[in-house]
């Protein structure tokens, strides 16, 4: 029988020493909230600093992968890779259980690597061929990932509550070995994202311009899809696999809105996804609410503010004198 390690919250794992305290305030002799002693506890707390550690790093690699997924029109790819990651959640899992290599869900997160990596590759091998057939069969790809996660749960003898944690994510429960293992991805990440960002840029924008410039636009493509995994795999512990595309996707539509170029919205959207990681954190914290779903609304109301405002931040830009071009600055 498999048994579940990761199905818990902050509340559960810190509730008898992290509670929001209140002390008698001696100028007014009222009760005020005193944040201070929680704080310390908060930032003393091992739970909390692996999952901040993994809050900032998972907030600074995904929207990279999501700036070039956005320029290709693939925003649901990091949705569809992680249904397949779950396939490999469930069979890391029962091989963890199975054998005395290690037990519980120690090998789950090694197991989404390798399964999101190859159904990545297999969706960028679909959808290069295009035409309708191409679509049935990521549709199929992506109900089959998740479909065959629980299948392989059940017969296991499990059950699904045991993929809740990577469902809808457990930051609160990441290991040591979590955070080393998101340390080293989210570096590869970010040395293709950033290392290779003219190169990938240019196929973005025109793969027959790029094939034309000599850049080997199939190898990079198939590398993008990997690296995409890669980023799913480390973005699953922060807001599990149904939410993933969301951190991923929406920091860069955020930036989209006001950033004056493709630099800028990678470094806007890498930047809200650290701040708005760690906004959420601290929220399920101290309300008790899931992470990751916190981040993820915590985005999309800012992006509904972001959108909102930007026709009065447009017309009065518009009404703003501008300098006639011969005054520019150099």
């Amino acid at each position: 029988m498999i048994t579940s390690t990761t199905g818990f919250s902050y509340q559960a794992l810190v509730a008898s020493s992290l509670h929001l305290t209140f002390a008698l305030s001696p100028s007014r002799g009222s009760s005020v909230p005193s944040f201070t002693a929680d704080w310390n506890s908060l930032l003393a707390s091992p739970f909390f600093l692996r999952s901040l550690i993994v809050a900032v790093l998972v907030g600074l690699s995904a929207p990279i992968i999501g700036t070039y997924l956005v320029q290709r029109r693939l925003s649901l790819l990091g949705d569809g890779i992680g249904h397949v990651a779950l396939t490999g959640v469930a069979l890391g899992w029962v091989i963890g259980n199975l054998t005395a290599v290690a037990g519980g869900d120690t090998l789950a997160v090694p197991g989404a690597v390798i399964a999101s990596i190859v159904g990545a590759v297999i969706i960028e091998l679909v959808r290069a061929k295009g035409g309708a057939s191409g679509d049935v069969a990521m549709a199929l790809l992506f109900y089959g990932g998740i479909a065959s996660g629980v299948l392989v749960i059940s017969l296991a003898g499990g059950t699904t509550n045991q993929l809740n944690s990577y469902l809808f994510g457990s930051i609160a429960a990441v290991s040591w070995s979590d955070v080393y293992l998101t340390i080293a991805l989210s570096v590869l990440i970010l040395l293709f994202g950033l290392g290779l960002r003219r190169e990938l840029f240019s196929i973005c924008n025109d793969e027959e311009f790029a094939l034309a410039s000599g850049i080997p636009v199939r190898l990079l493509t198939i590398c993008l899809a990997v690296v995409s995994a890669l980023t799913v795999s480390t973005a699953m512990r922060v807001v599990g696999v149904l939410l993933v595309s969301a951190l991923m996707i929406v920091p860069v539509a955020i930036s989209q809105i006001y950033a004056p170029s493709f630099s800028a919205t990678m470094g806007w959207a890498m930047a809200l996804g650290v701040i708005m990681c760690i906004a959420g954190l601290v929220f399920s914290y101290f309300t008790a609410a899931a992470s990751g779903s916190a981040i993820v609304m915590g985005l999309i109301a800012l992006y509904a503010l972001a959108a909102a405002l930007r026709p009065l931040v447009y017309r009065r830009h518009l009404h703003t004198p501008q300098e006639p071009p011969d005054c520019e600055h150099h």
